[in-house]
């Protein structure tokens, strides 16, 4: 029997630049209010571990992975592409081919801003369904709730329409939950921020039961 923890962990291989944050703030809602549990390298914050160790580590703690490859263009001031997260989709590809047990139970979702541009920078990829969300939020959201739709089916998962009219009354009580906690919007930390949404989507159960 696989772990509680490990079934619900979805491990998020995302750009963390602030153009990429809309996206990645509905992800996180999305899979937040399916009840499973995202992590992200944001989370880390141990100087005495090694980076790359802990990518590793928190890779094998999750069934579940999303890799947007999205952020490959080059980088104005060193003309060279951040190949962070192809890098980190192999290593999860990887668990799954090599491991053993839960492992090879490993289960993800590829996203990419165009359809079929991934195959300009990773060939290899080719017979893989990459899901293009267009850079829009909403089209995210969308794709990686039909993904959850197929992954695990027995989660009650809002349709796309009220999932995004859920996640725009998120947005607008956001001030009101971090001023609870004293702190800024966007002062929240990842744990902050995930913590903020389960509250948030609780306190929804609460007021429609």
């Amino acid at each position: 029997m696989s772990d509680p923890a490990y079934d619900r962990g979805v491990f998020l291989n995302c750009p963390f630049d602030p153009a990429y944050r809309p996206l990645f703030h509905a992800i996180v809602f999305t899979v937040k209010g399916a009840g499973l549990e995202p992590r992200s390298a944001l989370e880390l914050d141990d100087a005495v571990e090694n980076r790359l160790g802990k990518i590793l580590r928190m890779i094998a703690e999750c069934r579940y992975g999303i890799h947007d490859l999205s952020r490959t263009e080059l980088n104005i001031a060193s003309l060279l592409p951040r190949f962070n997260m192809p890098l980190e989709l192999g290593l999860f590809l990887g668990c799954r081919v090599f491991g053993s047990g839960e492992q090879a139970q490993k289960c993800g979702l590829i996203l990419d801003r165009e359809p079929y541009r991934y195959q300009k920078f990773i060939s290899d990829l080719a017979g893989h369904d990459v899901h293009a969300h267009a850079g829009h939020p909403r089209r995210a959201m969308a794709e990686v709730r039909s993904w959850l739709c197929t992954a695990r089916p027995d989660l009650p998962i809002p349709g796309g329409a009220e999932l995004w009219r859920r996640y725009t009354a998120f947005q607008e009580d956001l001030p009101a939950i971090c001023g609870v906690i004293r702190v800024r919007a966007e002062e929240l930390t990842f744990p902050e921020f995930v913590a903020a949404i389960g509250a948030w989507w609780e306190a929804q159960i609460f007021i429609t039961s």
